[in-house]
Formats: C-alpha cells, structure tokens, sequence
C-alpha cells in the first residue's frame, strides 16, 4: 500500500510532468468548453428571440386584412383615441401569452388583447418612436423591453396598411420568461455533458499519457544508473517519438564525450605519475653517482690526483646528463605551454645539405647517404625541423654498429596526399612489435643499457613527435627485426 501511495504522490505532484500535463490539457478543455457554451447561449438567444419575434409576426400578419379593416371602423365610431377599443372578435388567432396593442398613425398606444390573468399593459414606447417605426422601411426589428410591472418582454412590431404607407402598427409583445427558462435548461444540459466529457477526458487521458511518456521515464531510469563509472551505459535511440529519440542521441553523444574526457583524464593521470617517476628515476641515478663520488673525494681520494681526475671526469659527466634531461625537459614544456612558433618558407633539400658534414661527423665510421629530391618547399621552422633531424639520426647512430652501421637520410615529394616525405633509414636490430606503439611515449627506451651509455633518458622521440605535430604533419616507424627500422615524417607541402 505503501509503495502505490508513493507513487500516487509522485504522479499527482505539482512538479510532476504528468501532472502538469494532464492539469493544463485538462484546463485547456474546460476552456474550451466554457467558451463553446458562452458562444452557445448568446447565439441561442439571438435565435430563440428573433424566432419568437418572426412567429408573433407570422400570426399578425395571417389575421384578415378585413378584420384589421373592421377594427379601424369601430375604433373611429367610438371617437376613443386615448382609451382602449373594443376587444377584437378573433383574439384566438394569437397565442394566449401575447399582448396586443394598436399604434394608430398619430403613435397613439391602444391595447387590443392581453393574456388572461395579466396584471398589467405591454411596454410602451414614446409617440416620437413609434412615429419613426411607422416611417421606417422594411422589416421592423424586434426589440426586448420592459412592460409596466418591470418585467422584461419581446416585443415586434407588425405595420398595417398598404405596403409603404401604413396607416397603423401593431406591437405584439410576450415575455422572455418561457425563452429564458428554456436557455437555462439548454445549459444545464451543457454544463452536464461537459462534466461528462471532462471526467470521460481524465479516465483516458491517463492512460494514454502514462503510455506516451514511457520513453521519457526509460531515460530517467537509465540516466539514473549512469554515474562516473558506468559511463558505457546508453539509451535507446528508437522509441517512436522523434523528440525523445533525438534527445536520447544527443545524450549518448554526450556520454560518449564524457567516457572520452574520464579516459583521457586517467591517461593523463597515469601518463604524469609514469613521467614523475620516470624524471625521478634518471634524476637520482647521476645524482646518486656524483653523491658517491663526492663521498670518495671526502674520505681522502681528493690527495691522490689520478682518482680525483677519474672522479672529476665521472662527475662532469653524470652533470653533462644531468643537464641534457633538464634541457629536454623544459623542450617538452614549452611545447606543451606554447605549441606553436613562427614559420616561413623552406626548402629541406637544401637544409638537409647544409647539416650534411655535420652527420657524417656524428656518424662516425658508418656510413651515410642522402637521396635528395630537389626544390621540396614546406611552410616550417628550420631550427625546429633540423631539430627533429638530429634526434632521429642519433637514434639511428645509437642503434647501429660503429663500423658495418649504414644510415640513409631520403626525402620526396607524394603527389598523392600532396605531403613531403622525411625518412631516416638504419641497419639496425630492429624494434620488436610489441614496442612500436610506445615509442613516442615520454621515458620509453627499448634498450636502457644503450641509452643510457649515449646519455638518453626516452625523450628524443617524444620531442620529435610533438615537433611534427605542431607542424600540422605526421611521424611514423617500419621496422622488422634483424633488418633495421625507417622513421618517416610527413609534413605539409608550402
């Protein structure tokens, strides 16, 4: 009992949908109808009046032009012009609730017929207003007035006499009381069907609406177990309702979005922990070795100048590196900071002639060959780009051998994607598979012994990477093991 109480309360709660919807449709039909029934009672009026008036009319003018004829006589014999005539012979020619007086051409009033037990005379207009109803053309209009009892009648009014000349008018006038009661009745029966049709309305509406907002209340069931953690969750994009619907697919983009953002947000958090203890990691590592060196220059080595020269030498080493993976550090944190710096117009043929004796020095007894395609041009920075140069070629000296190592620097022109090509081609051992999707990660060498004895810490790659892709082009590897491996950059064409 309980549980249906609980929910009979949500359904009829002010700030429920349901309740809203069906109190305003509710009010928007009680509206209506009111407004059906205003229009319905003021037109039915008009037309129960204005038939009234045609049928009182209708029976003045069916009576005998003779008898209207006779009625002039006697009413000329008697000499009466103030006082009422003598009854007329056919009264039952009108109903028997009509009141029946004679105007005569001076707007003289004159009662004619009464209903039985009237207390009093039908209305009765000024001379001055019956004189112009006798001087109008056409058909006279009804009008509704009060008779001398303060009761309200409907009176009509009938010429008498050759058409455009009347020599009288006759005023037949009845009350509204009969009319006006069968209005009231008119409209309690409206007032009853509409109560009908509302509460008719309310047992249907109910449940159509519950019906119709399943979709809806599905959203909210699955929005409510969708938290941070089962953002994978989605809802239903085919309900029938085109609203709904879009709404749904506009929340799964959203989710998806979010799903995205938390992702990223916990690869970024894993990506920084990793790279904190990564820069730690090589940070302790010549600190620990300067540390010790210092301890053995304490403890007396500093007399004896062949250790304290070993001992200089290892320290300004182990500073050297020290001073490399701070430099690159602060590389990789400007271009995270600022990644964008001023371009012009290149061309990385020339370039790449003008660093060539310097990678034959640092190549040492491999060998290097260059496969130039002449006039390449791409909008770049050239210290930036011979940058990315460097690191990819020290990668290539530091994983091939001193003396059979054989390093090729290409660059072309694709005409297909419109991109230059920049290739560094070794010999070397080759990357395993598993390898190739972290090489450009921060901190990741594949072999720590040989990076560490050319004094890398893992971060060449990454700052090429971020170079490249400052540059709007793209960086990539081909490597099978035992034959060697190709770095090949892609950059826009000017």
């Amino acid at each position: 009992m309980s549980a249906v109480f609980a929910r009979c309360l949500r359904f009829f709660a002010p700030q429920s949908l349901r309740y809203q919807l069906l109190s305003r449709s509710l009010f928007i039909l009680a509206g209506l109808l009111l407004l059906i029934g205003v229009f319905q009672y003021i037109f039915m009026q008009q037309f129960l009046y204005k038939n009234k008036a045609e049928t009182m009319q209708s029976q003045a003018i069916s009576l005998p032009r003779e008898a209207w004829n006779r009625f002039d006589r006697d009413r000329d014999k008697t000499g009466e012009k103030e006082n009422n005539p003598p009854r007329m012979d056919r009264p039952m020619l009108f109903v028997p609730e009509t009141t029946i007086a004679y105007i005569d051409a001076e707007g003289n009033y004159n009662l004619v017929s009464e209903p039985p037990n009237s207390s009093g005379k039908g209305p009765k207009l000024s001379t001055e207003a019956y004189a112009e109803l006798l001087n109008s053309e056409g058909k006279l209009p009804y009008r509704v007035l009060q008779d001398s009892n303060g009761e309200e009648q409907l009176v009509s009014f009938q010429p008498v006499g050759p058409r455009g000349r009347p020599v009288g008018l006759f005023q037949l006038s009845s009350s509204t009381i009969p009319l006006k009661n069968l209005l009231f009745r008119q409209l309690m029966t409206f007032v009853g069907l509409s109560l009908v049709a509302m509460i008719f309305g309310l047992l249907t509406f109910l449940p159509v609406l519950r019906r119709t907002l399943v979709p809806l209340f599905t959203m909210v069931d699955t929005m409510e177990q969708i938290d941070a953690g089962k953002l994978n969750e989605r809802l239903p994009v085919q309900q029938g309702q085109l609203e709904i619907d879009r709404l749904s697919m506009s929340f799964n983009a959203m989710l998806e979005r979010l799903e995205e953002s938390f992702e990223a947000e916990k690869e970024a958090k894993e990506q920084m922990r990793r790279f904190i203890a990564d820069a730690s990691h090589e940070l302790r590592t010549p600190l620990t070795s300067i540390h010790g060196f210092l301890e053995i220059l304490l403890r007396g080595a500093a007399s004896h100048p062949d250790q304290l020269e070993k001992a200089l030498k290892s320290m300004y080493g182990e500073s050297e590196r020290i001073n490399k993976l701070v430099q690159d550090l602060f590389m990789l944190a400007r271009l995270d900071r600022t990644p964008t710096f001023e371009v012009k117009e290149e061309r990385l043929d020339r370039m790449l002639h003008d660093m060539e004796p310097q990678l034959r020095l640092l190549a040492g007894n491999r060998t290097v060959a260059f496969a130039l395609q002449p006039d390449l041009k791409c909008h770049c920075n050239q210290d930036k780009i011979k940058q990315v140069v460097l690191n990819l070629f020290q990668n290539a000296i530091q994983h091939t051998d001193a003396q059979q190592g054989h390093i090729e620097v290409a660059l072309r022109e694709d005409p297909k994607s419109r991109r230059i090509v920049l290739s560094v081609k070794d010999n070397g051992p080759g990357i395993p598979e598993e390898h190739k999707a972290h090489l450009f990660d921060r901190f990741y060498r594949i072999e720590t012994s040989r990076a560490r004895k050319y004094g890398g810490a893992g971060l060449g790659l990454s700052i090429t990477k971020s170079i490249v892709d400052i540059h709007g082009g793209t960086i990539g590897v081909e490597s099978e093991v035992g034959e060697g491996s190709t770095f090949t950059v892609r950059l826009p064409q000017a």
